[in-house]
């Protein structure tokens, strides 16, 4: 079995982009791609040259034969992918817009990836993998998919894998705001990287300020906290230093889904190269930057070749 440099899971679901702006309801044309943040990361990973592994489940239907054959052909690592004659892939519908936010609705409850378990966990599978990245949505998704989130959490921690966690914040699948921020915390502060939003950071911790939201996190043990400031750039900010990272320029934002999954892949990689976690944000900003200047949730992740003629003559 070859080793992998990073394991993540979650859903994957196929996604339906609008080819025309307006209403969902009033579009008649769609592209299909593929969404999932964690998919999103493992992708971006696998474009740089790190074996990246995905765990998760997928119905026995085109949209999960989809996801697989994509991700096949992104070089992604998809043997701890089962497929669950029972339940069917999720799908999401997403707006064209000009600039900014698109709506996008989701079609997931009931879902196969929703009914993966702590009894699907493959611990030999996480084992070969030298960091594995989290984000939150797997803990909102059900209690199966939280429950083998706590799992995978404490299997690499008893090893001493490095962990990142992206809070990914989605209101939308939890009871309650409280039982967010109660269950997201609970696992970020297991992490050794916290990688939220600015606006993530101040609902999960009540506090308003890069710097106080990073000591919130660093006093309960985690070893780095990187704060996205979207326009701004980037916070970090460890025991022993701190700094804001400037944004690369953008002309025009085309789509704004997955720039934090790209940030993400910027930064993992980096950390997994050995660089300075003031460069490793730096490249986080950057593979951001190039996120929002397409349409598709990943479309703008760059190679290796890209992201440095890129940082070359940007910086």
């Amino acid at each position: 079995m070859n080793p992998l440099d990073v394991v993540t899971f979650g859903e994957a679901m196929a996604l339906f982009m609008a080819d025309e702006t307006g209403p969902l309801d009033e579009v008649k044309h769609f592209t299909r791609e593929l969404a999932g943040a964690e998919t999103n990361v493992a992708i971006g990973l696998a474009r740089l040259g790190l074996n990246a592994g995905w765990a998760s489940k997928v119905g026995e239907d085109a949209f999960g034969t989809y996801i697989m054959k994509r991700l096949a052909e992104e070089k992604v690592d998809v043997e701890h992918v089962f497929k669950d004659s029972r339940y069917p892939t999720g799908f999401q519908l997403k707006e064209k817009v000009l600039s900014g936010d698109p709506f996008v609705q989701s079609f997931r409850k009931g879902s196969a990836a929703s009914y993966m378990n702590e009894e699907d966990f493959r611990p030999d599978y996480f084992s070969r993998a030298a960091h594995l990245h989290m984000t939150g949505i797997p803990l909102a998704v059900s209690s199966h998919t939280r429950s083998f989130a706590e799992k995978a959490q404490r299997h690499m921690k008893t090893l001493g894998k490095s962990i990142t966690f992206d809070p990914n914040l989605r209101p939308a699948l939890w009871a309650s705001e409280e039982e967010m921020i109660e269950t997201v915390n609970k696992m970020a502060v297991q992490a050794d990287y916290v990688l939220p939003g600015l606006a993530e950071g101040k609902v999960l911790t009540g506090l308003s300020s890069p710097e106080e939201i990073a000591a919130f996190y660093l006093n309960q043990g985690v070893k780095a906290v990187v704060i996205k400031l979207g326009e701004d750039g980037a916070y970090y900010k460890t025991f022993k230093e701190e700094g804001v990272v400037s944004p690369f320029p953008v002309e025009a934002v085309v789509d704004t889904v997955g720039a934090g999954d790209g940030f993400a892949v910027g930064l993992i990689s980096g950390l997994l190269e050995n660089l300075s976690l003031h460069d490793a944000v730096l490249r986080g900003n950057a593979i951001g930057a190039l996120a929002v200047q397409s349409q598709g949730d990943n479309d703008g992740y760059p190679d290796r070749h890209v992201l440095f003629d890129y940082m070359n003559q940007t910086i």
